[in-house]
């Protein structure tokens, strides 16, 4: 496995473009243990409401994003974080381009 450094939080930001009306996804890390993917979201896209067998953990890097939760919407803005519990019904907007860190966690 190789290592790489972040020095600087907003690395993480560039690591990933915006393109105009989809969904871009970059996994960084993918092994049994779990999952660490970045995503860009451009105005007006999103995921339609799902269920994950293993907690996530959503942290939005640029722009803010719409996630709801078991029904709960929140307004989630670059540098906050996000749980969301396996087995429960989520979805997010993008009401404005927006990027995020998800983490999942199988074990």
């Amino acid at each position: 496995m190789s290592t790489a450094l972040l020095q600087h939080p907003e690395n993480l930001v560039s690591f990933i473009e915006y393109q105009k009306k989809t969904i871009v996804s970059k996994a960084l890390v993918q092994n049994e243990k779990g999952s660490i993917t970045l995503f860009a979201f451009d105005a007006g896209e999103g995921l339609s409401e799902h269920t994950a067998p293993f907690d996530a953990f959503v942290m939005v890097i640029d722009g803010a994003l719409e996630i709801t939760v078991g029904g709960v919407a929140h307004k989630v803005h670059a540098g906050e974080a996000l749980m969301m519990p396996a087995n429960v019904p989520h979805a997010l907007a993008a009401r404005v381009p927006a990027k995020m860190l998800l983490v999942m966690i199988k074990g």
